[in-house]
């Protein structure tokens, strides 16, 4: 099992409304992940939390071997939305690539986080699949908020099952607060490894 902490120093990620960069909350909620799917009797290999990792390519390499990869990121908005709708865009969203070569497996890895996420008071934010203000990413599993992503890197040059995670949206304000708040943190990691762990035993013999 590998998770993955999206981004890296040199590029890390959208900046949330009050000026963090998005690889501070992406290695904090990877690392709880990780601890969570340790307690839960998996084998976790971090990839990317020393933040010098450039390629995309070379997250999943290093994940050789893995049964899924999970890649753990946080959510912004078009430019053009955020002067308009920055604190009415929120939720989380779970994307899959169809060149995957373990598509099955990875839309029922992503519904799985996604129905945990729901059962714990999540909503998915639902907002990618819009022509407009999204980016036009159909839905692979709507009511579990998982959309197709077919050029997404790490989950298309993957030779393992691979769902990338998107927890929250940190350019709208509230929800920011919502995702530095160490419950929510926790609460979004136990969800994460709860659908890791009910996913990948239903997958085995």
């Amino acid at each position: 099992m590998a998770v993955d902490v999206g981004h890296f120093h040199g590029e890390p990620g959208v900046i949330s409304a009050s000026g963090i960069a998005e690889f501070e909350f992406n290695l904090e909620l990877a690392r709880e992940v990780k601890q969570d799917l340790e307690k839960l009797d998996f084998r976790v290999r971090m990839i990317g939390d020393k933040g010098n990792m450039v390629f995309l390519n070379h997250r999943t390499r290093a994940a050789s071997g893995a049964e899924l990869f999970v890649s753990i990121h946080h959510d912004s908005m078009r430019e053009s939305v955020i002067a308009t709708r920055r604190d009415e865009l929120a939720g989380f969203s779970l994307f899959i690539s169809r060149h995957n070569p373990q598509l099955k497996k990875s839309l029922a890895c992503a519904s799985a986080i996604g129905e945990r996420m729901r059962a714990a008071g999540f909503t998915p934010s639902r907002y990618h699949a819009d022509p407009v203000i999204g980016e036009n990413r159909p839905f692979a599993d709507e009511q579990n908020g998982v959309h197709y992503y077919d050029n997404l890197g790490v989950a298309k040059t993957a030779k393992m099952a691979a769902v990338l995670v998107e927890a929250g949206v940190i350019a709208n304000r509230a929800e920011e607060k919502r995702m530095l708040d160490p419950q929510v943190r926790a609460k979004v990691a136990r969800s994460v490894a709860q659908g890791v762990a009910k996913c990948l035993r239903a997958s085995r013999p």
